[in-house]
């Protein structure tokens, strides 16, 4: 294990025993308490899930690409590695106010750049706000009222009788990721489908995960970063429930029921022998929910706090449950400090960027 002290103080190990999650259980009662104010995803001051700071925006090194689905034409946008090689491939997944015209990525970090530079063949879909990049079982509707029956006059519950990405047509996220847009990419780029990398931040992070846990034979490297690893428990759901209503006005019962199997597939925690069997290459990290020295303190942020404590609890029992099926080939990051917000996220993607090179390809 390797310690480090400072602003940007973390911790990196390869496994660790239950105790220390019970011990930060003990201490985190603030930030459990915020979030049970402030549900997973809930906005209080700022337009989104993640703050939006639109720091990078575009960026004109990326060419859009797209890729017909059963969704539609599915956009993703995507960054050559510096070297020109198409071995090196990483999916960038979004997070959970997904936008329709660019992925959060390139909108709030350079990490197209970083990892363009690290000869690393970046692909960002974009689109799939609250959709956990999960095959759904329906559209989502309310009461059986068909989807653009009314127009949302903004967004979260406003948004729920109102048409759109995955209203007027079921997502199926995950078949387009692990085929429509694994085969076009191999058609009409060259790149190479096996051995693929693959991370997200908080919906993305367990997406991350569950894709790489169900699909093998494309992914050997998944990163979560803040992300929700233990969704199929009650009070997740019922957390993911508030989220996907503020995040669109989506009802999760199109993804799936209270007692659906569809919660155990999707779940990071009960995939950890999946994972452990297929010897995928994790990367797993979430903040310990305080401030930097350089966050302002105001509503967003406090939510931030909130949020990331629960990411962090449900992250330390993943990594139990995955000891606990004798998984090992992990590494397990705790910055010092770090809140649920792009700039705690763009920072640990730096630090992953080196394991991610070295195990992928």
């Amino acid at each position: 294990m390797r310690r480090c002290n400072g602003d940007g103080a973390h911790q990196r190990e390869q496994t660790r025993d239950g105790s220390r999650t019970r011990t930060w259980a003990r201490k985190s009662a603030f930030g459990l308490a915020l979030a049970a104010v402030l549900p997973f995803g809930v906005s209080v001051a700022a337009p989104g899930f993640e703050p939006a700071a639109a720091q990078a925006a575009f960026n004109p090194d990326g060419f859009d690409f797209y890729v017909d689905s059963s969704m539609g034409p599915i956009k993703s946008r995507i960054f050559r590695a510096q070297d020109g090689n198409t071995d090196r491939v990483v999916y960038a997944l979004d997070g959970q106010r997904a936008r329709d015209d660019l992925n959060g990525w390139e909108i709030e970090t350079e990490g197209a750049r970083a990892l363009a530079a690290a000869n690393i063949n970046v692909v960002m879909p974009v689109g799939g706000m609250s959709s956990f990049y999960a095959d759904w079982k329906s559209p989502s509707t309310f009461l059986g009222i068909p989807a653009g029956s009314a127009a949302g006059s903004g967004s979260g519950a406003s948004q729920v009788l109102a048409g759109g990405p995955g209203k007027t047509y079921t997502y199926k996220w995950e078949t387009f990721l692990t085929q429509d847009l694994r085969n076009a990419l191999r058609d009409r780029l060259g790149f190479n489908v096996t051995r693929n990398g693959i991370f997200g931040l908080s919906m993305s992070g367990s997406a991350a995960l569950t894709i790489a846990a169900h699909h093998p034979d494309q992914f050997v490297y998944a990163g979560s970063l803040s992300g929700a690893l233990n969704l199929s428990t009650p009070i997740m759901r019922n957390a993911v429930r508030l989220a996907m209503l503020d995040c669109g006005g989506y009802n999760i019962d199109a993804l799936g029921g209270a007692k659906d199997s569809s919660w155990t597939r999707l779940d990071p925690y009960t995939n950890a022998s999946k994972l452990k069997a297929n010897n995928t290459r994790l990367w797993i990290s979430a903040g310990s929910g305080l401030p930097t020295s350089t966050d302002v303190i105001n509503m967003t942020t406090i939510q931030g706090m909130g949020i990331e404590a629960v990411a962090l609890m449900g992250t330390k029992a993943f990594q139990t449950r995955f000891a606990s099926v004798g998984g090992k080939n992990a590494i397990y990051d705790y910055p010092a400090v770090g809140v649920h917000n792009w700039k705690n996220w763009e920072a640990e993607l730096a630090r992953m960027i080196p394991d991610l090179s070295a195990n992928i390809g």
